[in-house]
């Protein structure tokens, strides 16, 4: 009896023990990341030192100068690359634990393959920027829509994950090759051009607008996925398991992909291809928190945030002509 409960004591005081540390991790990654957003602000071709950064922040910059480039010129880019890396990276680390595999990322299903056609098709046909976004969001869902209808026809007899990658691994080839086509018909002249900058990624012409499009993907996808944290823990066991434990399984694994396509297809919407941010960043937290997704997804959050901050900040800085994200 008393073996037992010095070894529930000694678990108790190891689970207290590594809480506490994933939530010093958490905070911290909140800190960074609020700091490389105030200093990437701060950061360009036009020069704001810390106290006009500051004078700027609490309206108390007399000719309004610093303030304008702040506000309506770096703040939106920087706050788009963060709610974007964010995003990406919520996304890989949530489809990690519920497909069970490492190399799984954000656009496994598609969303991205998708949302590139979407956006390509957009400027072949010579569409406003607003509609370009718009399209490119629209084939992200659909891509991933139609990779979910065809694992759920085809996955009668076979693993329902196995199935459902598979899918995912031939919509997302199939609007490659759809990308491939509108490139070839394109104007090598002028469009050509745009499709290719535009498929590299970068947040060169982020403006205002777009980060308040960024806001509901932002709010609904990754909160979504904050929520379904306890269960995407029990996912990582198998179907069964969590089938017997009480979870929903297709139910929940449905929620997961609807949240996720949300994130991953605003973003490639606003950005373009950025690659790595959804598969690497993921593995990252694990080295810093473990795999419990009630710690994990919000270091992912984070990290992936500040991951993208000084990647674009490095993409604007190093050279004269700003370098696409997915170079970097």
């Amino acid at each position: 009896m008393a073996t037992s409960e010095h070894a529930a004591s000694a678990t108790h005081l190891a689970e207290t023990s590594h809480r506490a540390r994933c939530v010093s991790v958490i905070v911290g990654l909140a800190l960074l990341l609020a700091v490389a957003i105030c200093c990437s602000c701060a950061l360009g071709r036009y020069g704001v030192s810390l106290s006009d950064l500051v004078n700027s922040i609490i309206g108390a910059d007399a000719d309004g100068t610093s303030a304008n480039v702040i506000f309506h010129m770096r703040a939106p880019r920087v706050l788009s690359a963060a709610a974007i890396g964010a995003m990406l990276a919520t996304a890989g680390c949530a489809y990690q634990g519920l497909f069970r595999n490492p190399m799984v990322s954000s656009d496994i299903l598609g969303a991205s393959a998708g949302a590139c056609f979407g956006a390509a098709l957009g400027m072949l046909l010579s569409f406003s920027g607003i509609v370009v976004q718009l399209l490119a969001f629209g084939f992200g869902i659909l891509a991933v829509t139609l990779t979910y209808v065809l694992s759920e026809k085809l996955a009668k007899t076979m693993d329902a994950i196995l199935v459902l990658v598979l899918c995912g691994m031939v919509v997302q080839n199939l609007f490659t090759a759809f990308t491939s086509a509108v490139k070839f018909v394109a104007d090598p002249n002028s469009q050509l051009p745009e499709i290719t900058f535009w498929l590299m990624g970068g947040l060169a012409n982020v403006h205002e607008d777009d980060l308040v499009w960024l806001l509901v993907p932002l709010v609904v996808g990754c909160f979504g996925l904050f929520a379904l944290r306890w269960k995407l823990n029990i996912m990582s066991c198998g179907d069964e398991e969590a089938a017997s434990l009480g979870v929903e399984v297709k139910r929940t694994r449905l929620l997961t992909v609807c949240c996720a396509t949300l994130v991953t297809s605003a973003s490639v919407s606003i950005a373009g291809m950025v690659g790595w941010v959804g598969l690497i960043i993921p593995h990252l937290a694990r080295f810093l928190v473990g795999p419990d997704n009630r710690y994990l997804l919000p270091t992912s959050f984070l990290l992936g945030g500040t991951f993208l901050v000084l990647v674009d900040d490095i993409c604007r800085s190093v050279y004269t002509t700003e370098i696409p994200l997915s170079i970097l």
